[in-house]
């Protein structure tokens, strides 16, 4: 089974990283101001494909550790120009990730596609977005915005509604669909297209939808096949967000969770939430990159270089938001080559497995109830009070969370299924061990006991309070856990 890091690997594999960037900057006034190398350069120097196997530190570099290299070296790479390694780099590792995705060949770089690494998932939805709206606007007129529509299950993350507030979709005009346990959460093709159909009928366009892979929630998984035919059939964008995941892909066994990507507009994940890739990290895959570059590009005289106004190169500064942009890729390619994609599947499937087991521990106590099937590393579950009341299981629920958190040994999160409140246990960080999870599920067990048998009185804010005295403060709870591979607050990892 695949080992992180350990703390003295951290140590030896840090100082050469120091001594690396510090012999770079000794040696910095050897090196041409400009980079000499041609375009394309990268790829006669690398593989085509991703390591299978884990290659040793002196194969990748004479060091390790990629933020710390990137934020050494402290390029700018904005356009091909400004850092040929970086733009070159991040194209050829998208594409590597893409193949072990089994993405299909449009969204490679050799075709009409590409990848870019955004900042978050959120900023890959609104890319895709503002590329579907001036796309349709060039069609039909800039003055039919008040008229574009897009939709979402009510399971898909909160950014789709902010990329549209910030795209100018009218609040009216953004779907909320409405999703149901019948389903497992996943978002209906005929509620889909009824939807689409009653606003073609009151003159409006629809524009985008949105897919959710692995919701958070409940790691929800749309049918992207049946509602990439009817997005093609109405001229619709379909951007996929397999951000938490789109991770457990490169595993064969789960890959069929994106079958029908293959009609998605743009695809986008988050290397950082489980691909051991330290935020932030978020790939993000366009069929039409042209779309893309004519939404965003711009192109001041201060810019302009040889390379760009051939057309020979990818200037990264036209496929996101900002400008500038750090060398994110440096630290996603050393990630694939120490772990190799034996190495990468090795830890996905060793974290579903943990959850798979708690699960079972969830079932075999009937106490408790798993609210919706676990499929990832996710497991949500509730508590079951003495009665039917509903209500009365919230206010349980919520006590045993509050009271769970309040030991400093685990955090879990929650959310709301059908109107019901739901725990959520999520096993996602890189040192999370079997140990860890029984150790949980015994906090979980201890706690549900005592509420069970009234040693937990409720607090007027309708907090816990144990019966030992200890109180939660209000506000945040500083428990010391991260998000390192999480990238939603809601999403964190047991410790």
């Amino acid at each position: 089974m695949l080992k992180p890091m350990d703390a003295e690997q951290l140590r030896e594999y840090g100082h050469q990283m120091v001594n690396f960037v510090a012999d770079y900057y000794k040696t910095i006034e050897s090196f041409p101001v400009l980079s000499q190398v041609q375009p394309g350069y990268l790829r006669e120097l690398v593989p085509t494909n991703p390591p299978t196997h884990p290659e040793s530190l002196q194969d990748v570099l004479d060091g390790f550790l990629g933020e710390m290299l990137s934020a050494g070296i402290n390029i700018v790479g904005f356009s091909w120009m400004s850092c040929p390694a970086a733009t070159e780099l991040e194209i050829i590792v998208l594409d590597w990730l893409a193949k072990l995705l089994n993405l299909p060949d449009a969204f490679l770089s050799t075709g009409n596609g590409g990848g870019v690494i955004q900042g978050t998932a959120s900023e890959g939805v609104l890319v895709a977005l503002l590329a579907a709206r001036d796309k349709t606007l060039k069609k039909i007129g800039k003055d039919s915005l008040g008229k574009l529509v897009v939709y979402s299950s009510d399971q898909t993350h909160a950014s789709v509604q902010k990329a549209c507030q910030i795209a100018g979709i009218y609040p009216e005009n953004f779907r909320i669909l409405k999703t149901d346990s019948s389903t497992e959460y996943a978002l209906s093709p005929e509620v889909v297209l009824n939807a689409i159909l009653k606003d073609v009928a009151s003159g409006l366009i629809p524009l985008l939808l949105c897919a959710t892979v692995g919701s958070t929630s409940s790691t929800a998984i749309d049918p992207l096949l049946a509602l990439g035919k009817i997005a093609k059939s109405n001229g619709i964008w379909l951007h996929v967000d397999a951000a938490y995941a789109g991770s457990a892909c490169i595993c064969p066994e789960y890959r069929h969770y994106i079958n029908g990507v293959e009609e998605a507009d743009s695809f986008s994940m988050n290397a950082h939430k489980w691909l051991l890739t330290n935020f932030d990290c978020s790939p993000l895959w366009i069929k039409d990159r042209n779309a893309l570059i004519q939404s965003l590009s711009t192109y001041p005289e201060y810019l302009r270089n040889k390379a760009s106004e051939a057309n020979v190169v990818v200037d990264y500064k036209d496929w996101q938001i900002p400008l500038g942009r750090r060398f994110r890729s440096l630290k996603l390619w050393m990630v694939l080559r120490l772990y190799g994609q034996e190495g990468l599947q090795s830890y996905i499937r060793n974290h579903i497995a943990l959850a798979k087991q708690f699960e079972e521990l969830v079932i075999q106590d009937s106490r408790f109830e798993v609210v919706t099937p676990r499929r990832f590393s996710l497991v949500c579950f509730r508590l079951l009070p003495h009665s039917t009341d509903e209500n009365q299981a919230d206010k349980l629920n919520r006590a045993l969370l509050d009271a769970v958190n309040l030991t400093g040994t685990i955090f879990i999160s929650h959310t709301v299924l059908s109107g019901k409140y739901v725990l959520r246990l999520a096993v996602g960080a890189p040192l999370t061990e079997e140990r860890h999870v029984i150790a949980a599920w015994k906090v979980l067990q201890e706690k549900a006991t005592a509420l069970l048998e009234g040693n937990v009185a409720q607090k007027p804010n309708g907090h816990a309070q144990l019966s030992n005295g200890v109180v939660e403060v209000d506000g945040a709870l500083d428990n010391g856990v991260t998000t390192e591979q999480h990238g939603h607050v809601d999403d964190l990892p047991i410790k």
